[in-house]
């Protein structure tokens, strides 16, 4: 008899790997039985892993550390022993927004540094004829997508909390809310951006991956207190997903795994566009194809290790924000939260690559470059961030201080 794991996901294509170990056969050849439930916001998969609804879900990655700090809802330790992969979102426009962006001088190959160029001087034309700001969608405030499109929007000189307004919207609700011209944008995970294109309702303007190449997005999150009290189950668990991870990185799986996400149970899509994704091979408008490097990872190159300092860049962008006061208590818990000693005992005994560090710079790899590992046979990178930037997980207060646009500096 199987035991029984209960589990949440968002209808996205970063689920691959939850997906695919329970339809695949990976988690019952652990003996789990691992049932899938679909929710439609972030703050349902969050409530209800707090309550016990579910036993583990496919996560935001900074969700467990607001949820373990007590922030923007009820305090509930959370932990986070693997990540579900590495990048897999974009932002999107609205296809008028898109046209204003161009006759500002926006390349079509998805620069975003040029593209940032480009709104920040559509924006500023705007505030010269008295038009609202622009609004921005994006999923969750605890978010890889918030982050980064706050991260890009300073970065290039506007403030996402003065020159736009920034709303929450579901994934699913992303592509009605930009037809309805509710937002002007969205930052989602796929295949919510090439649905938009699809429609012709939207283009894609940036990815995460060219962003920050090698971040993080989502993860498996769970109560502190499941993880305790089911070690063995949760191992298996880990060893299934880990598998799961490797055979949707196989390009030789794609057209299969394509066909199963884009089915009726999970995204509800054409299995093309869940291919392209898969592929990196996207279409940012309705004749554009791109090929963007490392678009999504599922475990290549340790895609799926909790690096701690994963978890500590995204308590930076908490606390850059006003989310949290950066604090002893605040930082122990961010750190805390990602739980690389449970991926490793979990896969102590495959011959796997798996990092000897807990953290690292983030950004400090210009190609893949080999790195310390169990078995001498791990390759990291490139991971760098669009701008430049490096970050140390041991300085974090000088690299917050760093930024010239942040929550706690009036008048920039």
């Amino acid at each position: 008899m199987s035991d029984l794991v209960r589990a949440a996901f968002i209808p996205l294509l970063d689920a691959s790997v939850l997906i695919v170990a329970a339809e695949k056969g990976f988690a019952a050849r652990e003996g789990l039985e691992l049932q899938l439930t679909r929710e439609l916001s972030w703050a349902n998969v969050r409530d209800r892993v707090s309550i016990g609804h579910f036993d583990v879900a496919h996560m935001l990655a900074p969700l467990p550390i607001a949820s373990t700090i007590g922030v923007g809802h009820w305090t509930v330790p959370m932990v986070t022993p693997l990540s579900m992969g590495q990048g897999g979102h974009a932002f999107t426009v609205s296809t008028g927004l898109w046209r204003a962006l161009a006759a500002a001088g926006a390349p079509e190959n998805g620069d975003p540094l040029l593209i940032g160029q480009a709104l920040r001087q559509v924006i500023t034309a705007r505030e010269r004829t008295g038009q609202p700001p622009l609004t921005f969608g994006m999923v969750f405030p605890f978010s890889c997508h918030n982050y980064d499109l706050r991260y890009w929007l300073a970065a290039s000189g506007i403030h996402p909390d003065r020159d736009v307004r920034l709303v929450v919207v579901p994934p699913p609700f992303t592509v009605d809310s930009l037809t309805a011209g509710h937002i002007d944008a969205f930052c989602v995970g796929e295949p919510w951006n090439s649905l938009a294109v699809a429609a012709g309702v939207g283009r894609i303007a940036t990815t995460k991956a060219a962003l920050w190449r090698g971040g993080p997005d989502k993860v498996l999150g769970m109560r502190a207190e499941w993880a305790a009290a089911h070690p063995e189950k949760l191992s298996r668990l880990l060893r299934a997903l880990h598998h799961a991870g490797i055979w949707c990185d196989d390009a030789g799986n794609h057209a299969e795994l394509a066909h199963l996400m884009a089915g009726p149970r999970f995204l509800d899509c054409a299995p093309e566009i869940a291919r392209r994704g898969l592929a990196g091979n996207l279409l940012l408008g309705e004749a554009n194809a791109h090929a963007i490097p490392d678009f999504i990872m599922f475990a290549a190159r340790a895609a799926n290790f909790p690096w701690i300092s994963h978890a500590l860049w995204m308590f930076s962008q908490m606390v850059r924000w006003g989310q949290v006061e950066f604090t002893p208590q605040t930082l122990a818990a961010a750190r805390a939260t990602f739980r690389p000693d449970l991926y490793r005992a979990a896969l102590a005994g495959l011959d796997i690559a798996m990092p000897t560090a807990n953290a690292k710079v983030e950004g400090a790899l210009a190609a893949p470059t080999p790195v310390a590992s169990s078995n001498g046979k791990l390759m990291l990178g490139p991971d760098g961030f669009f701008d430049g930037q490096r970050f140390d997980p041991d300085d974090i207060e000088r690299y917050i201080a760093g930024f010239a646009i942040r929550a706690d500096k009036p008048g920039v």
